[in-house]
């Protein structure tokens, strides 16, 4: 069975800050956001734990580029792909089940 990846967008609670990655398991991921695991990354420091944002791919190398893709863009651009699918800015997260 192929391996799935995610590129994904966190927020903060004021949806300010926003932080892109990229993931094969991103209930874990986020989970480790959350809660900081890392306690000095940016996440951890800006308090960047809401999920607003996925895309899943079977290829690494796609989900590689389109992180690039993604973090490459203007702010706006994030926004608007935010925006696009999930209007409400909710915390995608509680949506699959966590």
């Amino acid at each position: 069975m192929p391996k799935t990846y995610y590129v994904y967008i966190l927020t903060n609670k004021t949806n300010k800050v926003l932080y892109v990655g990229v993931t094969n398991n991103l209930e874990k991921r986020v989970f480790e956001h959350k809660n900081n695991i890392s306690e000095k990354s940016f996440t951890a420091t800006y308090n960047v734990h809401k999920l607003v944002s996925f895309e899943e791919t079977s290829d690494i190398n796609s989900a590689l580029n389109r992180e690039k893709q993604i973090k490459a863009g203007s702010r706006q651009k994030k926004l608007d792909l935010i925006n696009k699918v999930n209007p409400e800015w909710k915390d995608l997260l509680e949506g699959l089940g966590c």
